[in-house]
């Protein structure tokens, strides 16, 4: 099985580099009766990943621990759902994942309509580019992260998954953060390929679904992502700056970016270089993600560490990169349009975009500071929490702002509506007054909150107007997405500056008040299971105002095969105004617990926002007719 599982790998890895070759020569040569042949390799080399995950997946179901990979992330005790998300919760089978999403989605892209849109040519280049994309994959797999290692003789346990990974996130985030990762190589090798080969037809236009869908998979990620950590670390928050947070962050900006840009190139033919550059390199970023979360370059809570993988994957970077900035300056445009004024939907949409790469840059460069500053120093300076939400939240306070405008600028300059627009500055005034009225007297915070309201009138103002926009569908998957951007900017303006945070210690009974919220600690409980080596089990009861709120029931484990570190399970009392959080930090000689106490305003709201964000732009998925079809 080990053998098989390697040689199904290196048999795709040979096929992939092949077919990549012949699809350059016949393209180049422009000998498209290639094609056929290529398009069924991709099917055909496909199959070898599927048989060696199919292979990964049954040593995980069986608990094969003569499969090393199995052995570090799987034990006896642990619950059969997690072992098989085990198959993406370690390092070589993370990778193994992905390219198979890779391979996957090659297969199921030869089907899609857009695809037979394009010249031959164009497709025989995006072989080329696509092909060669999975045999670096590929390679990483067969050379330094080989999932398929024996171990002779076989162990009769594991180690088992790290706890922090025992959570239910686990089931959907990976997977969707890999299923946006592996997305983008379509449009990219797509971009790439329409460049060199001269494409008539718009690539932006043919690849919009995979576009948004990879954008969609992206956001349901992060913000799963985010839950995550809010329940599961005890942060006290959703969002920590963590390297690898950042990592799965500063492909979205990319990508975010080309979605606004893609608009102005679909509409006028502009920004066309760009447009694949950018492309390109937000697949680059996604590659750059897994450097940053395998190569031990950066310290993090949950990356993998160092590993013989980090340098081939510095190196494919270059090469990318390389290959994009030639691709796009060598390339020929169609057309040679240029942009309308700043003060136009046009010139809102570009300051969007580069506004959305400067927050990339930002994090990029402070994930990477610990790098860069050994360029003059010998220690590693790392940059916290402090120094993103000073930079970050200004920009991000401005693109609100920018969401709320832009819908009431003309396309091409001036103001097209002055009801509407001025309707939108009522209603951030009114907003502000309001919140300045509630006490809100952060401006950063009282201008995110104003324009996030602001932002949600002018899209019901839109619909209000204009009846026209309301029988569109993909009108509503877009503003949907902007409002539900809208919702996420408002409990990140209040549940960040105005979370109230304290440790306690409390005794049995003992109270404590916090933000008005009294907090008791009633009782623990200990007990132990067949994965946890000891849990203790406290309750702690709210109370506000007289009136009981719930209780609370922070836990702190002990897993097996992992005594020397304690996790805590956080408890929360749902709200849509004030959650109150809770996190058990430890307890004391006399038996005294330690709590950590949170209220969080509006910060369900987060989760809310993000859910529509995620499902709204399924209502802007582009039909293509087939030829002959007429329209409605």
């Amino acid at each position: 099985m080990h053998l098989t599982g390697y040689v199904g790998l290196l048999f795709s890895l040979l096929a992939f580099l092949f077919l990549a070759c012949w699809a350059g020569f016949a393209a180049w040569n422009d000998r498209s009766s290639a094609l056929p042949l290529v398009e069924r390799g991709q099917i055909i080399g496909a199959g070898g990943v599927i048989l060696s995950s199919a292979i990964m997946l049954i040593a995980l179901m069986s608990r094969d621990y003569s499969f090393h990979y199995v052995y570090e992330n799987v034990d006896n005790a642990l619950d059969f759902v997690y072992t098989m998300t085990a198959f993406w919760g370690g390092r070589e089978g993370s990778l193994l994942f992905w390219e198979l999403i890779i391979a996957l989605c090659g297969i199921l892209f030869v089907f899609t309509p857009g695809y037979r849109m394009l010249a031959e040519r164009t497709r025989l280049y995006f072989w080329m580019f696509f092909l060669t994309t999975q045999g670096f994959f590929l390679l990483l797999l067969t050379c330094w992260s080989n999932p398929f290692i024996e171990m002779i003789p076989a162990p009769i346990d594991g180690r088992g998954l790290n706890p922090l990974l025992r959570n239910p996130g686990m089931i959907f985030h990976p997977p969707l953060l890999f299923l946006g990762f592996a997305g983008y190589a379509i449009p990219a090798a797509a971009a790439l390929a329409s460049a060199i080969a001269g494409e008539q037809k718009s690539w932006v236009k043919v690849c919009r679904n995979w576009n948004l869908l990879s954008w969609v998979f992206l956001t349901a990620g992060i913000v799963l992502g985010g839950w995550w950590s809010y329940m599961e670390l005890g942060w006290g928050g959703y969002w920590a700056w963590d390297p690898v947070e950042n990592a799965s962050l500063i492909p979205w900006f990319a990508g975010t970016a080309v979605l606004h840009t893609g608009i102005i190139e679909a509409r006028r033919n502009a920004l066309q270089r760009t447009n694949v550059f950018l492309m390109a390199f937000t697949f680059l970023l996604c590659v750059f993600s897994t450097y940053l979360t395998r190569s031990g370059v950066i310290d993090s809570l949950h990356t993998f560490g160092e590993s013989a993988v980090g340098e081939p994957l510095f190196w494919g970077q270059m090469v990318m990169l390389t290959v994009a900035l030639m691709v796009t300056f060598l390339s020929e445009r169609h057309t040679h349009r240029s942009l309308s004024d700043f003060l136009s939907r046009q010139g809102m949409l570009v300051i969007t975009a580069w506004f959305l790469l400067a927050l990339g840059l930002v994090v990029s460069l402070g994930t990477m500071w610990p790098v860069i500053s050994r360029i003059w120093t010998d220690q590693a300076m790392g940059l916290d929490a402090n120094f993103y939400n000073r930079v970050c939240l200004p920009f991000m306070t401005v693109l609100v702002v920018l969401f709320c405008l832009c819908p009431w600028l003309g396309w091409k300059e001036g103001i097209r509506d002055r009801r509407g627009f001025f309707g939108v500055l009522g209603a951030f005034a009114a907003a502000m007054a309001g919140f300045l009225a509630m006490g809100i007297t952060k401006p950063l915070a009282a201008i995110a909150a104003s324009a996030a309201v602001a932002a949600m009138v002018s899209i019901v103002l839109l619909f209000v107007l204009y009846p026209a926009m309301r029988r569109v569908r993909r009108n509503w998957g877009v503003y949907g997405i902007h409002f539900g951007l809208a919702l996420m900017a408002l409990g990140i303006a209040f549940s960040g500056p105005y979370q109230i945070e304290r440790e306690v210690v409390l005794g049995p009974n003992e109270s404590v008040t916090v933000a008005g919220y009294e907090v008791t600690y009633t009782d623990r409980v200990d007990d132990e299971t067949p994965e946890l080596r000891a849990r203790a089990l406290t309750t702690l009861k709210v109370v506000r105002d007289g009136k009981l709120v719930g209780l609370m029931k922070p836990d702190k484990r002990i897993y097996k095969n992992f005594e020397r570190q304690q996790f805590a399970e956080v408890a929360t009392i749902f709200s849509l105004g004030d959650e109150v959080y809770a996190t058990l930090l430890g307890f004391t000689q006399d038996d005294r617990a330690s709590f950590k106490i949170s209220i969080n305003p509006l910060v369900n709201w987060l989760w809310i926002g993000g859910t529509l964000m995620c499902l709204m732009p399924l209502l802007a998925l582009t039909r293509f007719r087939q030829p002959g079809e007429g329209g409605r």
